[in-house]
């Protein structure tokens, strides 16, 4: 059983130093797998680190009264110079196995990592993958009560992905695990349990499918409140019935909301480069998306008012006759002589489809135009 007490946690930076996790009370117990779901910078890579013991809370306390393994997959903690051998012995030996009990753990490693002679080459030599491989294969190679899991099924190729998920549900029953995933499949395939973090705080429920649907619908909730520059609600505006005046505003907004997206985007990019924590990251990647949303929400308003209609329209006319020139261009340029007999006839199919989307095109103008 693992509790989790009065638990807070922050990061200072230049950023500030907003909670990222407040006031969190929880008990998992034993031999339930749990699910952790959130927005990005919702704080889940760091409530595991926390529960693994890698971090530790600026206010609170994390009980474990089990064998807690360390996030599956991490390579951080590899000496670069030793080989893959010597750092997988080096670590059966500081846990306090036996002679008998580390030759079983190199064995599983070298077995489930699948790097072939990279075992025993030096660590700095290997990929970011291989790294991640010989770091799960040696996670799983102890018997704990509780694998911490950040993605893990993320790493390698398809065949390894299949691999390690087999392994997961091979531990399930065993063992438990406290798992974070963006595929929502492997979660309710391994997960019993969901623990939803929203606002720095964390929401139990008993069954990993209700986690799922509460945050979904928090998500979608989010969407449909963004609150346009003259105050009113996206979702409670007609597109049809806009004045002159709010498209001009929600114009001026759109183009505000896409620097303010491109600039954050610059920003994520930055930091990532500069290989600043995770959590920083996470912070800077959650606004962008949040302004992203606010570009796609102003953008579908604009896109379905009466202009926004017609220029689609006018668009979509454009692009035929353009994919019309460009096959008149083939032809000009070639020759038909130079034209083999299935050329000419996919060129011809080709006319006839642009021509009927160019058709279409100017039908929906002309009745645009007409009902104005």
């Amino acid at each position: 059983m693992i509790e989790i007490r009065n638990l807070h946690k922050r990061y200072h930076n230049h950023h500030g130093s907003d909670w990222i996790l407040k006031d969190i009370n929880l008990t998992i117990p034993k031999g339930v797998s749990v699910g952790l779901i959130g927005a990005n910078g919702a704080g889940k890579s760091t409530l595991l680190r926390l529960i693994a013991g890698m971090d530790s809370p600026d206010k609170g306390e994390v009980l474990r009264r089990c064998r807690v393994s360390w996030p599956i997959g991490l390579a951080g903690g590899f000496q670069g110079s030793m080989t893959g051998r010597q750092n997988v012995k080096f670590v059966a030996r500081a846990l306090g196995g036996t002679e008998k009990e580390m030759h079983r753990i190199i064995r599983f490693v070298e077995d489930f990592a699948e790097i072939g002679e990279a075992f025993d080459e030096p660590i700095r030599t290997y990929s970011s993958g291989m790294r991640s491989r010989l770091g799960f294969g040696l996670s799983f190679a102890f018997n704990f009560d509780v694998y911490i899991s950040d993605e893990a099924t993320a790493v390698g190729d398809r065949a390894f992905k299949d691999k390690a998920k087999q392994l997961f549900r091979d531990k399930v029953g065993q063992a438990s695990l406290i798992m974070v995933s963006h595929g929502e499949g492997i979660l309710r395939d391994l997960c019993q349990a969901g623990i939803y973090l929203k606002d720095g705080k964390a929401h139990w429920y008993d069954d990993i499918a209700d986690a799922i649907v509460a945050y979904h619908a928090d998500s979608d909730k989010n969407k449909t409140q963004l609150i346009s520059a003259d105050g009113e609600s996206l979702a409670a505006l007609e597109p049809s019935a806009l004045s002159k005046e709010q498209i001009q505003t929600l114009r001026r907004e759109l183009q505000q909301a896409r620097a303010k997206a491109n600039g954050l985007r610059l920003c994520v990019a930055a930091a990532r480069r500069d290989k600043w924590p995770r959590e920083e990251v996470g912070v800077l990647q959650r606004l962008h998306t949040q302004a992203k949303s606010r570009v796609d929400e102003i953008a579908a308003i604009l896109k379905n008012t009466p202009d926004g209609i017609r220029t689609a329209a006018k668009q979509a006319v454009s692009k035929a006759q353009g994919s019309l020139n460009a096959l008149a261009s083939v032809i000009a340029g070639a020759g038909s002589s130079q034209l083999t007999e299935t050329e000419i006839s996919v060129i011809q199919k080709a006319e006839q489809a642009a021509q009927k989307r160019k058709a279409q095109a100017e039908a929906e103008l002309e009745e645009i135009d007409g009902s104005d």
